[in-house]
């Protein structure tokens, strides 16, 4: 849970693999389930948890471990039957008691220009009060980068999420001494 990296493709994801991710979630917001599969080949062999954003068609497929889907997504019934590890976005404490998941990706943290439809940042406080809310792991996402991670650790994060520093070493060491000082 330490650094989800969220990546397009598996070229994407190998330089996150490399840079410290221990988990990669393959996630292309206007991709077809088909996309999804051909660009998500060859993660499995990457040697860490593999996550499909939104489309559980698509992590089965893939042979994912699990599958993220955000407050309005269907497929949550699916993607418990099928045995996959769940995870759910959340943004506030409300949202934490009505998510049934198996870890919550929490923010955003901070604005982010990766997601243009987020909802209004949480703050770190925020993030405080969503991880004690939480009986699962929170992942904190949105603005995350080196400089900022090992706050999210400190807020009671299990781990953060990042797009555009998938590829920086440094979050992995933030988040890893933060989790060590704990």
């Amino acid at each position: 849970m330490r650094v989800h990296a969220l990546v397009e493709d598996a070229t994407q994801a190998r330089a996150a693999v490399e840079a410290g991710a221990t988990v990669v979630q393959l996630r292309c917001k206007r991709a077809s389930t088909a996309e999804l599969i051909e660009r998500g080949e060859g993660l499995r062999s990457l040697g860490v948890t593999v996550v499909v954003n939104d489309d559980v068609e698509a992590a089965l497929a893939l042979g994912a471990d699990g599958v993220h889907l955000g407050q309005g997504d269907e497929g949550a019934e699916r993607a418990r039957a099928a045995g996959l590890l769940l995870g759910r976005s959340v943004a506030s404490t409300e949202q934490v008691h009505a998510a049934d998941a198996d870890y919550l990706g929490a923010g955003p943290v901070w604005e982010s220009p990766s997601k243009l439809d987020a909802d209004p940042a949480i703050g770190l406080a925020g993030l405080r009060a969503v991880c004690e809310a939480a009986s699962v792991p929170v992942v904190a996402i949105g603005g995350v980068d080196a400089g900022n991670a090992a706050d999210c650790i400190r807020a009671g994060a299990a781990g953060v999420a990042v797009i555009r520093a998938a590829g920086d070493p440094q979050v992995r060491r933030a988040v890893d001494e933060a989790l060590g000082a704990r």
